[in-house]
């Protein structure tokens, strides 16, 4: 996971006691279990390394025993864990979800019946009728859309990047906010996007 949501009012009721190192350490050793999603393998003095904290053993310790449990796969965080496997579940439905849409246009497409004499269909008044499409409905981001926007923008949050999507296309009213291919869309939108650097969102309800 590159990205959390983060509580500041829970997360300040968990940690107004902990000494500006310790809070140091603890936020540390949250980003690194986000990052890794698995547990921290090893000692103390390891573990305290990883996060660059070599000098503060002690207080990476205290976190450790304070806020996390061990077993033998190492320190684990549940709450830690339990956002992980919420934020895979909604990355699988949010594929399935772009898998179904796709079907379906699919499936529009080979009952449409074609006009005959290479023209476009003609209403009442002799003026072609437009390509039908349909408004934006996606809550989450397809996990395609998810791959190409890395791969054409690689400084880019792709989340982010989506909500901003999300939120443009559902306000825009009439016509102008029907598409045909809402993935050509997103493309050109993720091309055109002039931040160099997105920052990440981080909002977590902690333990």
């Amino acid at each position: 996971m590159h990205y959390f949501n983060f509580n500041i009012g829970d997360y300040a009721s968990h940690t107004r006691h902990l000494s500006l190192l310790e809070d140091l350490a603890y936020r540390r050793l949250i980003d690194a279990y986000y990052l890794a999603e698995k547990p921290f393998v090893g000692c103390p003095a390891d573990i305290a390394k990883d996060i660059g904290m070599t000098s503060q053993i002690e207080e990476v310790y205290y976190v450790l025993t304070k806020f996390f449990e061990q077993d033998e796969t190492g320190w684990f965080n549940k709450r830690c864990d339990e956002e992980i496997a919420k934020y895979h579940e909604k990355q699988e439905q949010a594929v399935r979800a772009g898998k179904a849409s796709a079907k379906a246009r699919l499936s529009k497409r080979s009952t449409t019946v074609q006009p005959t004499n290479n023209q476009e269909p003609i209403n009442s008044i002799g003026v072609a009728k437009a390509t039908k499409g349909a408004r934006f409905s996606l809550d989450a981001i397809p996990e395609e859309w998810v791959l190409f926007c890395k791969k054409e923008r690689s400084d880019l949050n792709p989340t982010v990047v989506f909500e901003g999507f999300k939120d443009y296309w559902v306000s825009v009213a009439g016509a102008k906010g029907v598409k045909a291919d809402w993935f050509a869309t997103w493309r050109n939108w993720v091309r055109n996007q002039k931040s160099s650097v997105v920052q990440q969102v981080q909002k977590v309800s902690f333990i």
